[in-house]
């Protein structure tokens, strides 16, 4: 699919903030005042800030409040309602421990419960798409939610579990991309399935079925060569969890060090959430002749 820069803006930001959000709400780092104010705001900003971001991919921007009255029958309009009720409750949390130096323990914890199902609800647009083979199975949510929690863990200072979910984050994207690769093969479409003339036996492409573009091209038909999804995979992982991973281990692990592992992580969460957009092959492509 086309990987568009304001729906990867969108996941990869809400993705640290609510993962960030989720730790504060549980404690960590146990901050008061200026501090938790310091670590509240950059949460708070990354979730938010991603959360705008999404709705410039919208063809209507100003009619991005509709997305509310769908919650029954879309994930989109799930993930706006559960946005709005963990931060909410997260800024009841941050109320207490910022102004009154005092944690409302269980109010901090369900709220960082919430931030977690926000970040699955994000998932599930992608994850319950059928079209979309590499996608469509819950190994795409669990990436996502480690993605959050990892990146949760390295914003909020907590070296220790950022140090060991870097490395778990890595190898479980590695495993993902490795039965992602199959996923669209083993579903067993085709361009006589994608045709309906599979019955009369192998069908081939004589002609485009237009000389121009069109939205489904733009929009669900994108395709990178291996050879360079493999160069940016490796780069993907180096920045996103090895490299971070190294610099946490450091003895001399001092606040510059821990920005660098955080600016690398960044870096690095942008080009596997290029890749995420940029490899998901949409069965369309197969109508085109493009798969």
């Amino acid at each position: 699919m086309h990987p568009a820069p304001s729906v990867i803006i969108f996941t990869v930001l809400s993705g640290l903030g609510f993962g960030m959000l989720a730790w504060l709400g549980w404690g960590y780092p146990d901050a008061t005042g200026r501090t938790a104010f310091v670590f509240f705001f950059v949460a708070y900003a990354l979730a938010v800030g991603g959360l705008l971001a999404s709705t410039f991919h919208l063809g209507n921007p100003q009619r991005a409040l509709l997305a509310f009255t769908q919650w029954r029958t879309s994930w989109l309009s799930r993930e706006a309602w559960m946005a709005v009720l963990s931060l909410s409750v997260i800024a009841i949390y941050a109320i207490g421990v910022i102004f009154l130096g005092k944690s409302i323990d269980i109010v901090g914890k369900i709220g960082a419960i919430l931030c977690l199902i926000t970040v699955f609800t994000t998932s599930m647009m992608y994850a319950q798409l059928k079209t979309v083979p590499r996608w469509n199975h819950s190994s795409t949510s669990l990436i996502f939610l480690m993605y959050a929690v990892t990146g949760g863990a390295l914003l909020t200072a907590h070296t220790m579990a950022a140090s060991v979910l870097l490395m778990l984050t890595g190898a479980t994207q590695l495993l993902v991309w490795h039965f992602g690769d199959l996923r669209f093969g083993e579903r067993g479409s085709t361009l006589e399935t994608a045709t309906g003339l599979g019955k009369i036996g192998k069908v081939r492409q004589y002609e485009p079925p237009h000389t121009g573009t069109n939205y489904l091209l733009h929009e669900f038909v994108y395709v990178i060569g291996r050879k360079h999804a493999k160069v940016l995979r490796l780069i993907g992982l180096l920045l996103s969890a090895l490299f971070p991973a190294l610099l946490l281990s450091l003895t001399g692990l001092n606040h510059m060090v821990a920005g660098l592992a955080v600016l690398l992580h960044l870096a690095g969460m942008f080009v596997i959430r290029w890749l995420f957009f940029a490899e998901a092959e949409h069965v369309v492509g197969l109508y085109y002749d493009k798969r």
